[in-house]
């Protein structure tokens, strides 16, 4: 089970709501992927335009818990000023930190993100920081009091999987909070090798929506996670140099 603050989902899977080639393939893709928690970027979302399609309002509640993030923001003040609006507009009080400190390449700005997350965590946000793989960075996050930290494995959109496994590896073994691996997740692959680093969750977007056939891919992410999920726990075996026999050896007929 997965845990963030005070909440619990059995779905380790986070997708994103952006990208679809139409409405009806969102739905669909969402319903498939059995998520619990669905992200989207307040300033891009229709939240308060009726007349405008909106995955919201077709949304069970119940069964979905919101993660409305900060995308477009470049300051700390910006961050929390969105924070607010989707506070305020009865959203959640869950919110995912994301300020860009570099365009060209989308990376998160560390300064920021560490000074957004504590304003937020003063005003009662449960603040899940999306940031780049950076080890201290996560752990200063990870003191501040953040409820999750969110390293991206390659950057946004790229669908490079995870470049930098090492880290990723360091961050999930120093940090007692949930690490859910977030950015550039392209194929069931790099999910299930996210989970099998120990990760506690991943959130993806672009990989489900931009596929040839977005539903299936939401299936088959779901399935990767479980299966990445299930092969950590059971401990997979060691790498070794040399083959060894997977059958005994004792009595064999010699001659």
């Amino acid at each position: 089970m997965l845990k963030i603050g005070p909440l619990s989902f059995q779905s380790r899977l986070l997708l994103g709501t952006g990208k679809y080639p139409d409405f009806s393939t969102q739905k669909q893709a969402v319903e498939q992927s059995a998520t619990e928690i669905l992200t989207f970027s307040v300033r891009r979302m229709n939240i308060f335009e009726k007349n405008q399609p909106n995955l919201l309002e077709e949304l069970n509640t119940e069964k979905y818990s919101l993660l409305p993030n900060t995308a477009g923001a470049k300051t700390a003040e910006e961050a929390v000023q969105t924070a607010r609006l989707a506070r305020s507009s009865g959203l959640c009080d869950m919110i995912k930190v994301e300020i860009i400190g570099c365009q060209k390449t989308l990376l998160p700005d560390p300064v920021e993100t560490l000074r957004a997350s504590e304003m937020l965590l003063e005003e009662g946000f449960i603040v899940l920081p999306y940031t780049s793989d950076d080890v201290v960075l996560a752990r200063r996050l990870e003191e501040l009091g953040c409820h999750a930290i969110m390293p991206g494995a390659s950057p946004i959109g790229s669908g490079q999987g995870i470049i930098n496994p090492l880290n990723l590896q360091w961050i999930i073994e120093q940090t007692s909070i949930p690490v859910i691996v977030d950015a550039g997740i392209g194929s069931p692959s790099d999910a299930a090798l996210a989970m099998e680093l120990g990760a506690d969750g991943v959130l993806l977007n672009t990989a489900v929506s931009g596929a040839k056939d977005p539903v299936k891919m939401a299936i088959a992410m779901k399935k990767a996670i479980e299966a990445g999920r299930l092969g950590y726990e059971a401990g997979r075996i060691p790498k070794k140099t040399y083959a060894t026999p997977s059958s005994p050896t004792e009595g064999l007929i010699s001659g």
